[in-house]
């Protein structure tokens, strides 16, 4: 999909720095004097969090670092990370609901707005970019859609994501706890070559959860495309850069199921437990899309 408004990418532009100044804070897991991943036990504080690290693993990572410790013992480690996730999750919606619905319908519109993107395909008059662009402006004034409400979900999801990845990972509890009689500690490729084949069911179950919450919102634009075509007695438009969007996807669950190979089964099961997650609140949200269309349809 083309911006072509300056306004739309001074703000992409500056969302892009803002991302990357949070990244270059929280990305870097603090180690020790040894390069192991400094872990933070149920008797670290706040302040020595502050004092000796950054804001970003105090006032994100330290908290849900501190829940998994407290809750693990009680429900086990993957227990905890369900409920961490489910929580942070359901926190998130809340605040992000109207951007996220904003975000679930823009991609359920793909279709109809690759068939304007195709019909000036070619023309790079700035007459014609400005007509492509009107029509795209109508067509999200049709729907209600402001795109600049979805940068709010970036924003708000992205430093969350990376806190509960750290935390996953410095949490002793979590270090130091098993599923399903695994260690978590052990690296997936090292336990399956160990012959422990428990390893290699977690790792193929994070695989089938990723696939499955990647495709779902791509699946769910597919049907609303086929049920708008045959409204209408026509075939289903084919997405114009369907094929690239196949790479994209294949590209990124292939990294994905590399990282799950290399990283501790600590990982793999927070992976699953995440987009499990994301499956249920792309449904959630979807079907809160559908229930409001079918009342402005009534109207």
């Amino acid at each position: 999909m083309k911006f072509n408004s300056s306004r739309m990418k001074k703000v992409l532009l500056l969302s892009a720095v803002v991302l990357f100044a949070v990244s270059a804070a929280g990305c870097s897991v603090p180690t020790d004097e040894t390069g192991a991943v400094k872990q933070i036990t149920s008797s670290t504080t706040f302040n020595e969090t502050m004092n000796s690290e950054n804001w970003f693993s105090a006032i994100l990572v330290w908290p849900m670092a501190q829940v998994l410790n407290r809750l693990a013992p009680s429900i086990g480690v993957a227990g905890a990370i369900a409920v961490l996730t489910i929580a942070v999750n359901a926190i998130l919606l809340v605040f992000t609901l109207k951007s996220t619905i904003a975000t679930q319908e823009m991609q359920m519109l793909q279709p109809e707005i690759e068939k304007i993107t195709r019909k000036y395909e070619g023309k790079t008059d700035q007459a014609s970019q400005m007509r492509m662009a009107q029509e795209q402006q109508a067509l999200y004034k049709k729907y209600n859609i402001n795109p600049f409400s979805m940068i709010l979900v970036t924003f708000l999801q992205f430093p969350i994501i990376i806190a509960m990845y750290q935390a996953v990972q410095r949490a002793t509890a979590v270090k130091t706890g098993t599923f399903m009689g695994l260690s978590l500690e052990t690296k997936v490729l090292d336990g399956i070559r160990g012959g422990m084949w428990g390893y290699l069911l977690i790792f193929a179950i994070m695989g089938l959860a990723q696939y499955v919450s990647m495709m779902l919102p791509q699946k769910l634009s597919k049907k609303r495309a086929e049920a708008e075509a045959a409204k209408h007695h026509r075939r289903p438009d084919a997405p114009a850069n369907s094929s690239q969007q196949k790479m994209m996807q294949i590209y990124m669950l292939v990294m994905i199921l590399v990282f799950g190979l290399m990283w501790p089964a600590a990982m793999s099961v927070y992976w699953t437990i995440y987009s499990l997650v994301t499956i249920v609140k792309t449904l959630i949200v979807q079907k809160i899309v559908d229930d409001r269309q079918a009342k402005e349809a009534q109207a």
